[in-house]
């Protein structure tokens, strides 16, 4: 592989009762060993996705590995160039995915895992109801072909759109599928509950397809979100051509930015009206220091993003 540059999507529900004491010794771990992103800790398990040279990567997940509680954590990997992340954190959380149903346990309960390579057999059964669990912003770039939107801003309206659209008594085959699989696991523990018979996820999102199956027997169309800078993967998990608006986060395409309402890092043509003149003046001051950084070849100064770039 040419490139230098591992990102490892991680993430495992389960059981730490001491996360908190987890927090110290796992940063100290990815700052010895050049691994940059973030790490979510809760009570419930871990999540997030980091990059670092081979060696890097290789010990974090050794580390984590050797508690026997997170022996099988599900891990997939991509390669770049450069690290897509700037700054190494770990973050106690109260849920590694906010759902924000009390209650919802993937550990104890989970729908059926379909293998990649089982996926389009699945979603192409017209009794299926195949949804996709992304935020709207993630879907309108990419998603399986005949896939349901739920239109929502973040995964905590998940409940409530299910609740509003589907019954159980006549949806008896449910799909769903998410970019790494994590936010499908909590979803699907979420709908079983609610009573839901056969509910079916896709082992290792949308990034393990696309790692798998063969472009040309693929019924995935456009390019796949990452919580990372590398904004969006094609196909063959290369880094896409869409940029990310720092106001709003979302996705922009060539498009966006040869609009007359983009300017960089201030706004773009999803948030521009939307924006407070004091939102826009904080903006404008955050890209002067990205440019000011970028003139002294240090880590941009992004701050913090509201979707935290962890799937959520």
């Amino acid at each position: 592989m040419s490139d230098s540059i591992v990102v490892a999507a991680m993430y495992k529900f389960v059981t730490l009762t001491d996360y908190q004491e987890l927090r110290e010794p796992l940063l100290a771990v990815m700052k010895a060993n050049d691994v940059k992103g973030t790490l979510l800790l809760a009570e419930e398990g871990i999540n997030g996705t980091v990059s670092a040279p081979r060696e890097g990567i290789d010990a974090l997940l050794a580390w984590l590995k050797a508690d026997p509680r997170l022996a099988g954590l599900d891990h997939k990997e991509s390669y770049c160039e450069a690290h897509p992340f700037y700054r190494t954190k770990v973050k106690l959380k109260r849920e590694i995915v906010t759902l924000g149903v009390p209650g919802v346990d993937p550990s104890r309960q989970v729908g059926t895992y379909v293998d990649p390579e089982r996926w389009n057999d699945v979603i192409s059964d017209p009794e299926v109801l195949v949804i996709d669990t992304r935020n709207d912003y993630e879907v309108e770039i990419g998603s399986f072909e005949g896939a349901v939107d739920p239109r929502t801003k973040s995964f905590r309206e998940f409940p409530e759109y299910v609740k509003a659209h589907y019954d159980p008594s006549r949806h008896k085959k449910v799909a769903m599928f998410c970019t790494g699989g994590i936010r499908c696991e909590k979803a699907s523990s979420f709908m079983l509950d609610a009573g839901f018979e056969k509910v079916y996820h896709l082992k290792g999102g949308i990034l393990n397809y696309l790692e798998k199956v063969p472009e040309e027997q693929s019924l995935w169309r456009g390019d796949c979100f990452v919580f990372d800078n590398r904004v969006t993967v094609r196909h063959d998990l290369s880094e896409g051509e869409y940029d990310q608006c720092h106001a709003c986060r979302r996705p922009i395409s060539e498009a966006d930015r040869a609009s007359e309402k983009y300017e960089p890092g201030v706004s773009c043509p999803h948030c521009w009206d939307s924006l407070s003149e004091k939102t826009r003046a904080r903006a404008a001051e955050r890209q002067r220091q990205i440019e000011l950084a970028r003139a002294r070849r240090e880590p941009h100064p992004i701050g913090r993003d509201p979707r935290e770039l962890v799937e959520s």
